[in-house]
């Protein structure tokens, strides 16, 4: 399989897995949901890169049911950093630059946190290995430089950047970048703000997100992060951003 038709296998079944864990945050389907996604692929090793893509968002419906993760989709998580072991390479990446390792190791951060403390597990730097112990899968990376005050339009790269860390901003989840989010809500405000009036939906329900979390977390934001999901909701479509605006809902009734 060819590099890019391999990726876009990849971002295929990452998009079958988001409307998956839809329908799980809205009550529907079983309850094995990751595992199910796996076993029922045409492509195995796409559905355990789809857990990657995804993130901690692909254990988000047993999190805000207040459920601990299945057994199997346990496994099935495990299994994925099995398969595909995260890269070791973990430099942040330029400002306005694509995704990277260090996007990525973030991204497996949050999956392992999460799940340990779905599993009910104290370390939250460790994931579970398929014998069932856990193992040592990622440390916390360096954490994103935020916008200095006297940077000008910093805010604009670097809220992109936590729009790309958006599957962190989930209960459960607390580290340098939620530290971030909390320093300048002010960025974020004007990054969703930008986003939207440029019509990017996409970055601008990852960017909301954040102003989700810090609703829940007790941070005041400079403004109403409500109709702003709103509005993003029904001017844009897709799985993976109807899943953002989902997971930000949430959020607000926190």
């Amino acid at each position: 399989m060819s590099p890019d038709r391999s990726q876009t296998s990849y971002q295929e079944s990452a998009a079958g897995l988001a409307r998956r864990a839809l329908g799980a945050l809205r009550g529907a389907g079983g309850t094995a949901m990751v595992a199910e996604h796996v076993e029922s692929a045409p492509d195995p090793g796409a559905a355990l890169a789809a857990i990657r893509i995804l993130g901690a968002d692909a254990l988000a419906p047993a999190l805000l049911a207040g459920a601990p993760v299945h057994p199997r989709d346990a496994e099935a998580v495990a299994l994925a950093f099995t398969a595909l072991p995260p890269a070791r390479d973990v430099t942040p990446p330029p400002p306005a630059g694509p995704a990277n390792p260090w996007l990525m190791a973030w991204r497996d951060w949050g999956t392992v946190t999460l799940l340990a403390v779905l599993s009910g597990e104290a370390d939250a730097g460790r994931g579970r290995g398929t014998d069932g112990r856990l193992t040592v899968v990622q440390p916390a990376p360096p954490p994103p430089a935020g916008p200095a005050a006297a940077d000008g339009d910093a805010w604009a790269a670097w809220s992109v950047t936590m729009g790309q860390l958006s599957t962190l901003a989930l209960p459960g989840l607390d580290g340098p970048v939620h530290d971030a989010a909390r320093s300048s809500p002010l960025g974020l405000a004007r990054g969703a703000t930008r986003a939207v009036l440029r019509r990017d939906y996409p970055t601008a329900a990852r960017i909301v997100r954040w102003l989700a979390w810090l609703h829940s977390d007790g941070v005041r934001t400079p403004l109403d992060p409500v109709p702003l999901v709103e509005h993003i909701s029904l001017l844009a479509g897709g799985d993976r951003l109807a899943l953002d605006t989902a997971i930000a809902r949430r959020l607000l009734t926190v």
